[in-house]
């Protein structure tokens, strides 16, 4: 799965490596976001990308409980074609998350460490998303921020999705995010065809980090600091 990513990039950087056109959201360095939270995704509008905010956790346009956008901030590529939460999306809803690191979870003793895996060299990677609008109804119960909105609003969200490991995260978790390559991110965004498997370890580095990434109110450069180059214990 994918539970926690960074978005640590300018505006500028991202306009470059993704296309962009048109205006764009002001973007601050994120470190640590976490389901619920608004993120940065890439939805083409005509020829153009475009970048636009979208809540994590994507709420079917049929739900009738936004909670399940907890439930649901990844989909299995495998098989997201078919489930009823995201196979509308899958049809006509895609987006990319632009990403410049993500999280995966070792037992470390009797806690968890934290590991960081970004691109080999720097950069970002492109997410393979789906994205939603769903629209708030009369008597409905609001989580978290959505609690401001009232009847008839309505809210973008999405979901990441999620392949096999390489053999580099696979030292930590059995599942990764969908990594693009940039040969597929139009074909992605156009609703066509394209291999959804695991992104090239080599193309990939690991470290662990600082445990202060466990709790999604700290968002801050400490998450991201380096804390020794141990092996994982094992998989979660």
């Amino acid at each position: 799965m994918c539970g926690r990513f960074t978005q640590r990039f300018s505006l500028s950087e991202i306009q470059e490596l993704l296309g962009l056109a048109g205006p764009a959201a002001n973007l601050g360095p994120r470190y640590n976001v976490a389901p619920g939270q608004e993120v940065a995704a890439v939805r083409a509008e005509g020829r153009a990308r475009r970048l636009s905010m979208l809540r994590w956790g994507l709420i079917p346009a049929w739900a009738r409980d936004p909670k399940i956008g907890y439930r649901t901030i990844n989909a299995r590529a495998e098989t997201a074609a078919e489930k009823p939460s995201f196979r509308a999306a899958w049809r006509a809803r895609r987006c990319l998350i632009p990403a410049d690191g993500f999280y995966e979870w070792a037992r470390s003793g009797k806690g968890r460490q934290p590991w960081l895996f970004e691109p080999a060299g720097g950069g970002a990677f492109a997410f393979a998303g789906l994205w939603e609008r769903w629209t708030v109804r009369a008597g409905a119960a609001l989580p978290g921020t959505l609690a401001e909105l009232a009847p008839g609003d309505a809210v973008e969200t999405c979901t990441i999705l999620t392949t096999s490991a390489n053999a580099l995260v696979a030292r930590v978790h059995h599942r990764m995010p969908v990594v693009l390559p940039p040969d597929a991110l139009d074909p992605w965004l156009a609703g066509e065809t394209v291999e959804l498997g695991p992104y090239p370890a080599e193309a990939m580095t690991a470290c662990p980090v600082s445990t202060l990434v466990n709790k999604a109110a700290n968002d801050d450069p400490r998450c991201v600091e380096p804390v020794g180059e141990e092996e994982p214990a094992t998989l979660l």
